[in-house]
């Protein structure tokens, strides 16, 4: 019996739904008239006007067009693929009007933010399914996973923690490890410019003269 009631819970209107297809199949595509003819048509169906028009006028040989004879069973007409009946929902107290074994809710896009959250809150704890409504596919973490990734968390952290203290005692080291600077590397100091010869000649005969 449960999985009865389950089962009528997931699709209330099964047969409505399979009697909607087959009489989909059997349906012919409308076709606009005299689409096949000229390339500016598209195939989109536009209904006929004109007064000679053959589809309008039903003449045999010519393709079908639109008309009541061709609507789905009315037991399936409005219901949503999901098999559920839609019932527009503007607040929290329209809930109470639907049924969740046939009817759906499909909350009104002028509701705002705030009471959307508070109306899809009130349909999970009355069990009535929200057709426009997005669920995220990112599955639920249990308590124990989370405290898993907490513990990787602070163990991850522990470790980057040596690392930055290490890394100005490296700085130090390779400073100290430095090797001395040799003598060709100082700087040598700046040579005085060379005398030339006559220049010298000069100055060695003044300076005999004056010790004389």
């Amino acid at each position: 019996m449960t999985a009865e009631k389950t089962e009528k819970k997931l699709k209330p209107q099964r047969e409505a739904l399979r009697l909607r297809a087959r009489t989909r199949n059997k349906k012919p595509a409308f076709e606009r008239a005299e689409s096949w003819k000229y390339d500016r048509f598209s195939l989109s169906w536009r209904r006929p006007r004109g007064l000679d028009n053959k589809i309008r006028r039903k003449i045999k040989g010519w393709p079908p067009g639109c008309s009541t004879g061709y609507k789905g069973p009315k037991i399936a007409r409005g219901l949503h693929p999901s098999g559920f009946r839609e019932v527009i929902v503007f607040n929290v107290g329209d809930l109470s009007k639907i049924d969740p074994n046939t009817q759906a809710a499909l909350i009104a896009h002028t509701v705002g933010k705030r009471k959307r959250a508070t109306i899809i809150a009130e349909a999970k704890n009355l069990s009535i399914k929200i057709l426009n409504i997005k669920v995220s596919a990112a599955p639920e973490k249990k308590e124990g996973e989370e405290e898993a990734e907490g513990e990787e968390i602070e163990q991850t952290e522990e470790e980057t923690e040596p690392e930055a203290e290490e890394a100005p005692k490296s700085e130090a080291q390779a400073e100290e490890a430095e090797e001395p600077v040799t003598e060709e590397e100082k700087p040598k100091k700046a040579k005085k410019p060379k005398k030339s010869k006559s220049k010298q000649e000069t100055e060695d005969k003044e300076e005999g003269e004056e010790e004389q």
